[in-house]
């Protein structure tokens, strides 16, 4: 076995996002390896309570250091508020820890926040180096922003501005490049910014989902199932609008046998519960908020299709929708595009706004009314799942990664 030291800024086995992604990666090498992970002491009482709560054979092969900066030198950060800051600062005081703690390994791996705009300062060590996954969201097309207040467009804009111009001007993002011995991508994107180092990345999207204990369930109705956060890059206004021309195609029969479930919360809710008016289909969307596992379960068990049209660089729930057997509808992007097969899912490329949706829209109709169809892409979507997205097959492949670092 070798002795793996992650880096993992964020890493919390009760919650999803990045935070149960930096749990899952640290629980699948600790199969194959001793892992000493280093995260923030605020994770440190979820992580000893799961661990407490749900022994396994995977945990006594990971032992946890806490490091955070001195209370003096992070009174600044509150919440999100200087967060990336904060992590730059964390990563850059990171060897120093290590070395006042004396800790040995073998293999260095900087794990999250998967991001390629904020170097890993690990290669200090003079230990093989693994960085990622890293990549970014790619820019928003201003098309697809339109509908949107001023504020958030700006804010679209600047974001990724920023994150650019980091990835240019930061001298240690070419040295931790090219230290490293191994580069993880989320997307096919991180291929186009990172061009020196080609032969040294792998595509491999930061998330996964455990393969669900599948119940039986009747589908008595054609449910539409979304979630994320309700914020541009998701692309809400999209999945409303493409339900609402979708909505509008059917006669007033087949209308009661449809509806749209939009699971998560965010600022544009007020907006596009508005649109939801707009377009009278009110009366067949439901907006969830967030509900708890056992209650999401339910929701992709009953439901028929994914639709996604997400501009993000990842998609952390396409993988638990695949493993449902829910065909995705997604943008042809890097990102969900990327996680999707044809064969499994529709994917829309990018043209105008209006032909996005009505894309989008023929997608639904499409498997709305080819049932078999419908259930062909289902069972490809459970085999697409096992093959590239399932937890364990992503712990099989980062051993292997292990294997060939010498």
């Amino acid at each position: 076995m070798k002795k793996i030291l992650i880096t993992s800024y964020a890493v919390n086995p009760y919650k999803g996002s990045e935070d149960g992604t930096g749990w899952n990666w640290i629980y699948q090498i600790a199969r194959f390896n001793h892992v000493i992970a280093i995260t923030r002491e605020n994770n440190r009482e979820h992580i000893e309570r799961y661990m407490a709560e749900n022994p396994s054979r995977n945990h006594l092969y990971i032992q946890f250091y806490y490091f955070d900066l001195p209370t003096w030198a992070r009174f600044w950060k509150k919440g999100e508020r200087g967060a990336l800051l904060y992590f730059y600062l964390w990563q850059l005081f990171m060897p120093w820890f290590i070395k006042k703690n004396k800790i040995s390994f073998d293999i260095a791996h900087n794990l999250n926040f998967h991001n390629d705009w904020i170097p890993s300062f690990l290669w200090i060590l003079q230990k093989p180096l693994v960085w990622g996954p890293i990549g970014h969201h790619p820019p928003i097309k201003s098309e697809y922003l339109q509908k949107y207040p001023f504020k958030e467009r700006i804010k679209d804009v600047l974001k990724y501005s920023m994150k650019r111009t980091l990835l240019f001007i930061d001298p240690f993002i070419r040295i931790c490049r090219n230290r490293a011995e191994k580069i993880l991508a989320v997307n096919r994107a991180v291929e186009r910014f990172h061009k020196n180092a080609i032969d040294k990345i792998l595509l491999l999207p930061a998330v996964g989902a455990t393969k669900p204990i599948h119940s039986q369930v009747r589908k008595t109705r054609f449910i539409v199932l979304s979630s994320g956060r309700f914020v541009p890059l998701k692309g809400f206004d999209l999945t409303i609008l493409a339900f609402a021309k979708f909505y509008d195609m059917l006669n007033q029969e087949e209308k009661k046998n449809v509806g749209l479930q939009l699971l998560g919360k965010g600022p544009l809710e007020s907006y596009l519960k508005h649109e939801c008016k707009t377009h009278k289909i009110e009366h067949s969307v439901e907006f969830m908020g967030w509900l708890p596992m056992e209650k999401v379960s339910e929701l992709y068990a009953q439901s028929s299709v994914f639709l996604f049209p997400s501009h993000e660089g990842a998609g952390m729930v396409i993988p638990e929708a695949l493993s449902y057997g829910l065909p995705v509808i997604c943008f042809d992007n890097p990102g969900p595009g990327d996680m999707v097969s044809t064969e499994c899912g529709i994917k829309v490329s990018y043209k105008q706004y209006s032909k996005s949706v009505e894309e989008l829209s023929m997608a639904l109709l499409r498997l709305y009314k080819n049932q078999e169809e419908l259930v062909r892409m289902s069972l490809a979507a459970k085999e697409h799942f096992n093959k590239f997205h399932d937890w364990n097959t992503k712990g099989d492949l980062i051993k292997t990664i292990y294997e060939n670092i010498r």
